[in-house]
């Protein structure tokens, strides 16, 4: 199964970019015995128009023309609070019924147009509370790698 996190906006030189990439690196050294590619990640352009709402409008037109065919798991803070057990069983579960593709999606920094979190397999959410984009991309690939290690029986994850 194709792995991929599509993400608004792009990550700039910094902690966060340095840690993404630990997770990813971390999470690409599982995926293959699990059944999975590695992880590519795909990143749009934040829209420069006036309003939020014009914003979401053209982020989720140019979300919607690269997700074609791809089951997708939204980030967004009105989905749900799955533990990270249930992520990895949902993961494994497509993986397992046979699903192509798999898209983590990240909004821009005004979150998802309305229309790509319903058109979603699922929508996932870190919390209620107001996150920074840099960050979100940060918990999303440590959950990635998280799910993974937990569908390897890697000591990683610690329930409870």
């Amino acid at each position: 199964m194709k792995l991929a996190l599509v993400a608004v906006g792009r990550l700039k030189a910094g902690p966060e970019r340095d840690l993404a990439a630990r997770y990813r690196t971390r999470a690409d050294a599982l995926a293959r015995a699990l059944g999975f590619s590695p992880l590519a990640v795909v990143e749009l352009a934040e829209s420069r128009a006036r309003s939020d709402r014009e914003r979401r409008t053209e982020e989720g037109s140019a979300l919607r023309d690269r997700l074609k065919g791809m089951a997708t798991i939204a980030f967004d803070e009105r989905g749900d609070l799955p533990t990270s057990l249930a992520f990895a069983e949902a993961i494994a579960a497509r993986r397992d019924a046979g699903e192509g593709s798999l898209a983590f999606v990240i909004g821009g920094p005004d979150g998802l147009d309305e229309t790509i979190r319903a058109a979603a397999s699922r929508a996932v959410s870190f919390g209620r509370l107001t996150l920074p984009h840099q960050l979100v991309r940060v918990l999303v690939l440590e959950q990635v790698y998280r799910a993974l290690s937990i569908l390897a029986g890697h000591p990683y994850h610690r329930e409870g």
